[in-house]
C-alpha cells in the first residue's frame, strides 16, 4: 500500500473507530450545571440560583460569581461518603465534579448565616439524605430555614 493510500486508510478507520466509541450505547456524557451567585434573586437576598440542583454522578456544577463578594464551598458533614469537597475563592468561578450519589451541601462562606446555601442531589438514591438534612436544619440563621425548604423539595 502506498503512503498516501495508507494515510487515507488510517484516517478513515480511525474516524470510524472514534465515531463508534462516541455513539456506543450507554456512552455517558457529563452535564455541566451552572449556578449563579447573587446578591438578590427570586428567593430574596444572598442566594444561589438555582438553589436545588439535580445531577448525575460525573456531572460538573459550575458556580458563577454573577455578583461580587461570593464564593461556593462544600459543607463537610453534608457530603456523601467518600466524596471530595472543595472551596472556591471569593469572586471566582468554582467547579465541583459530583462523582458520588447523595446530597452535597453548599454555602457561600461570607453569607452563610444570611441563608446563601444550595443543595445538590446526585443520582436516584440519596444515601446520606437524613444525615445531610440533620446538619442543614441546624445551620445558623436563615441558612437553616432555606435548607429545610430545599430538603422538603426532595421528599
Amino acid at each position: 500500500m502506498s503512503m498516501p493510500c495508507r494515510r487515507q486508510f488510517l484516517l478513515a478507520t480511525g474516524g470510524l473507530t472514534f465515531a463508534a466509541l462516541a455513539l456506543a450505547p450507554g456512552a455517558a456524557y457529563a452535564a455541566v450545571h451552572e449556578v449563579r451567585m447573587l446578591n438578590r434573586g427570586a428567593d430574596g437576598a444572598m442566594v444561589f440560583e438555582p438553589a436545588l440542583i439535580r445531577a448525575q454522578p460525573g456531572d460538573v456544577i459550575r458556580f458563577l460569581p454573577t455578583d461580587p463578594s461570593h464564593n461556593a464551598e462544600t459543607i463537610p458533614n453534608m457530603l456523601p461518603e467518600g466524596a471530595t469537597g472543595g472551596r472556591g475563592a471569593i469572586n471566582a468561578v468554582f467547579e465541583l465534579r459530583v462523582d458520588r450519589p447523595g446530597v452535597y451541601g453548599i454555602k457561600c462562606t461570607p453569607h452563610y448565616a444570611m441563608g446563601m446555601v444550595a443543595v445538590i442531589a446526585v443520582g436516584r438514591t440519596l444515601p446520606n439524605l437524613d444525615a445531610a438534612r440533620a446538619v442543614g436544619v441546624r445551620a445558623p440563621g436563615m441558612a437553616g430555614r432555606r435548607f429545610t425548604a430545599l430538603f422538603n423539595q426532595l421528599s
